[in-house]
């Protein structure tokens, strides 16, 4: 069954981004934001709190339709699966994301997707976030 990071208790945040270091730890090795494909933010203000981007592992992903090289694939079950050999930087994906989850990688020139593996949300201290399995049937 196909998983997602899903927010389900964004009144806890408090913008430790602790979420954010783990996910660019894992992927790229390095210690840092920038490289992250969870995003933390202020809302605007100290009492208006955080907000957190994440991909939502969409049914039929824009950006996978946007993409002219076939580099974004819809996985089953939802969301996306990059391959980093066919993209061609044309950044269409990163523009066609309505929720802006997909992170541009300025460095490789790629675009950051979530890999839906749940690594960030153990390292965040207030749940705030959490490894849910989508419950759609997969269609192979």
């Amino acid at each position: 069954m196909p998983h997602r990071v899903s927010v389900v208790g964004i009144e806890r945040c408090i913008g430790c981004y602790s979420c954010m270091f783990a996910c660019s730890r894992l992927r790229f090795n390095e210690v840092g934001m920038a490289r992250s494909a969870i995003q933390v933010r202020s809302a605007g203000g100290i009492e208006r709190g955080f907000i957190v981007i994440v991909c939502r592992a969409c049914i039929d992903p824009p950006c996978a339709k946007s993409c002219p090289t076939s580099a974004l694939k819809p996985r089953p079950g939802g969301g996306v699966i990059l391959n980093e050999d066919k993209c061609t930087s044309c950044k269409s994906c990163y523009e066609a994301c309505i929720v802006r989850a997909i992170v541009w990688d300025d460095e490789r020139d790629k675009p950051i997707v979530c890999r839906y593996c749940g690594f960030c949300t153990k390292f965040c201290p207030h749940n705030v976030i959490a490894l849910e399995s989508i419950g759609r049937e997969i269609l192979v």
